[in-house]
């Protein structure tokens, strides 16, 4: 029998992991500029100079450069603005929000024995806002030769029938439930293709495993509208514990707690007039919510050499993760059938929920400079590498894992981070700006892109009290694949990213 098993409508638990692809590994892997707007105002290079709560996050000494507690709240409007290219048309989105970027309190305690080298030891807790996800835009135009039929035909082909189809008096939910709970998301996805007339069997018998698609995939102008929606971000709270070595040398650690609120929805309206193709629109709806939580941990050092001269190093291992998924689809298609346009509709109302999986995502080591001069200013530079191909998803002995995880070491590669900044002083005025270049995680740059972004602020302190604002700039290229098979075009996306940040710095 196809089924043996009835679910509750709405909630489906399934054994079969839904397709994460290297694109997940990727998003969870990689840090965003965030923190601080003196932070923000250099790039970020913050390695070997501490003293300010964000430089915690790169480098865990840090810390115990302040000569007392401190603490920080700051506040970002973040503008995201995107160029879309899909074959002959280009369309401009752009979305901004306000949010709460980093909040974070450091605590100095001073050794009151004079005679130990060991001066001081601080402990601090920060949260940093490490990603943002909230992302909206649109590609629109017509794709000469790729329809959405050719996704649910991949899909299905080498599937049994009675494996993705309805029984007689079978509602689309009841079986959509139990097609995934028992063969797993691919399967659903033939199901809605078979029951939304997309495809049809060569024979129409329970063991067929043979399908054409009735939409002409031999044809040309397909009019595609792909409309993506992104929410959620990346948090990470730091419990950071840092001591002072005869005020030259400082080692700090820090205890990291990550949490990941990830919500995206994809909607692709496709339309065609060839002449063999008997469904000429569709409209196919995906929602996905992923949430998660992990752990990592750091460890960093700074030494000055001389007054003026300073070098930092800090390691940041895998982060841990846990992740849990839950998806929702809707379909929707016309045909032409005796003359006459029929509707179909397949709007299953389920909810997928799928078996918790891991992520290990690579360690990152970071070495840095920096000149101060004096009481007049500074200057800072970074340097980080991080290996995105050791990206791991677990249980490693499950066979699509396995299979993932070599995609993954054969399309990632080492990426270095570069963060030049500078500060200026002037009595209690600050001026500040910075630059940074990071490399691409893929090893094809074409379809993802270096980014390349520089920075301004500036601060004034009135002595207890400083206020810091930074405005910093990016961009990458980005090829958003639209399918993992099937319809696997590309829309080229031109991201510019915008940031205005607010801090008020406080003594305690």
């Amino acid at each position: 029998m196809k089924k043996l098993l009835m679910l509750s409508i709405g909630l489906v638990s399934s054994s079969i992991i839904l397709a994460q692809d290297v694109t997940d590994a990727v998003r969870y892997s990689m840090d965003e500029l965030q923190g601080t707007a003196r932070y923000r105002a250099m790039s970020g290079a913050f390695g070997a100079l501490g003293g300010d709560m964000s430089s915690v996050s790169i480098n865990p000494a840090g810390s115990a450069i302040f000569n007392y507690g401190q603490a920080s709240i700051s506040l970002g409007l973040f503008n995201n603005k995107n160029d879309i290219s899909y074959f002959n048309r280009t369309n401009t989105s752009s979305n901004s929000n306000l949010d709460l970027n980093q909040l974070g309190a450091a605590f100095v305690f001073n050794n009151m024995n004079s005679n130990s080298p060991w001066k001081k030891f601080s402990l601090s807790v920060a949260y940093d806002r490490t990603a943002d996800f909230d992302n909206d835009w649109v590609a629109s135009g017509v794709n000469p030769n790729q329809s959405i039929g050719s996704y649910f035909l991949a899909n299905a082909q080498g599937l049994r029938l009675d494996e993705i189809s309805a029984f007689a008096n079978e509602s689309f939910s009841e079986a959509y439930s139990e097609i995934g709970s028992l063969y797993g998301f691919q399967n659903q996805q033939a199901f809605l293709g078979y029951e939304g007339y997309i495809l049809d069997a060569v024979n129409d018998t329970d063991d067929n495993t043979e399908y054409i698609s009735n939409i002409d995939l031999n044809g040309s102008n397909f009019n595609h509208r792909y409309a993506f929606a992104s929410r959620g971000y990346n948090g990470k709270l730091a419990f950071n514990f840092a001591t002072s070595y005869d005020d030259k040398v400082y080692f700090g650690i820090n205890l990291n707690s990550h949490f990941i609120n990830y919500e995206r929805s994809t909607f692709l309206r496709e339309s065609n007039s060839n002449e063999n193709s008997t469904v000429t629109n569709v409209n196919f709806e995906n929602n996905l919510l992923t949430t998660g939580n992990g752990f990592s941990l750091q460890l960093g050092g700074i030494a000055k050499i001389t007054e003026e001269l300073r070098v930092g190093v800090s390691y940041s291992s895998p982060t841990w993760y846990r992740f849990s998924d839950e998806t929702s689809q809707y379909l929707a298609t016309s045909r032409l059938e005796n003359g006459s346009t029929i509707n179909q509709i397949i709007n299953p109302n389920v909810i997928n929920i799928y078996e918790e999986y891991k992520l290990q995502t690579p360690g990152k080591l970071t070495g840095s400079l920096a000149y101060v001069f004096g009481k007049k200013g500074l200057l800072s530079f970074d340097y980080s590498v991080k290996d995105y191909s050791n990206a791991k998803f677990k249980p490693a002995s499950d066979i699509y894992f396995s299979d993932l995880n070599n995609s993954i070491n054969n399309t990632l590669t080492s990426a270095a981070t570069y963060k030049l900044g500078g500060e200026y002083r002037v009595k209690q005025l600050s001026l500040r700006a910075g630059y940074r270049f990071e490399e691409s995680p893929y090893q094809d740059d074409n379809f993802y892109g270096d980014l390349k972004g520089y920075s301004l602020g500036l601060g004034y302190n009135f002595g207890s009290l400083s206020v810091d604002f930074a405005y910093s700039h990016a961009k990458r290229d980005i090829n958003h694949q639209l399918y993992n098979t099937g319809l696997t075009d590309s829309a080229l996306m031109k991201s510019k990213l915008s940031d205005y940040i607010l801090t008020l710095a406080f003594n305690l």
